[in-house]
């Protein structure tokens, strides 16, 4: 390998650093293109009514505001009341399933959501999901 700069590529490099031009920032553009109105709400402690009625206005809200993604933090439900119920379904009564299942039922709000899936590990995984609004008319 050369580690010889020829005299040419000296001056070339000098003219880019002394000029007053303005070069776009590919970086710049990436991470706007990639970016998205979100929202994030957490529910922890909300009782599964209270969670419904609100998540329904925040989604509403949203919608209006033009956010095209919603985060839900549920939790994972291992801590829920519900386990000290025998009478209480283990597996519907969190709001981990029960908050999803409201949302994607619900007549009015299905007309706004594009889909509804699993969250990532870093936005709380198993115990989130995530909302995509479609585009307000």
């Amino acid at each position: 390998m050369n580690n010889k700069i020829s005299d040419k590529d000296k001056k070339d490099w000098d003219d880019f650093l002394s000029s007053s031009e303005n070069l776009p920032d590919k970086d710049l553009k990436l991470i706007k293109k990639n970016s998205i109105k979100t929202k994030t709400y957490d529910l922890h402690g909300y009782s599964l009514d209270d969670a419904n009625l609100f998540i329904e206005k925040f989604i509403l809200k949203s919608y209006e505001q033009k956010v095209k993604k919603i985060v839900v933090i549920t939790g994972k439900g291992l801590r829920s009341k519900n386990y000290e119920d025998p009478f209480s379904s283990k597996d519907f009564s969190i709001l981990k399933n029960s908050v999803p299942n409201f949302v994607r039922n619900n007549e009015a709000l299905s007309k706004l959501i594009s889909k509804i899936e699993s969250a990532e590990i870093s936005d709380g995984g198993e115990g989130a999901f995530y909302i995509y609004l479609k585009n307000k008319l």
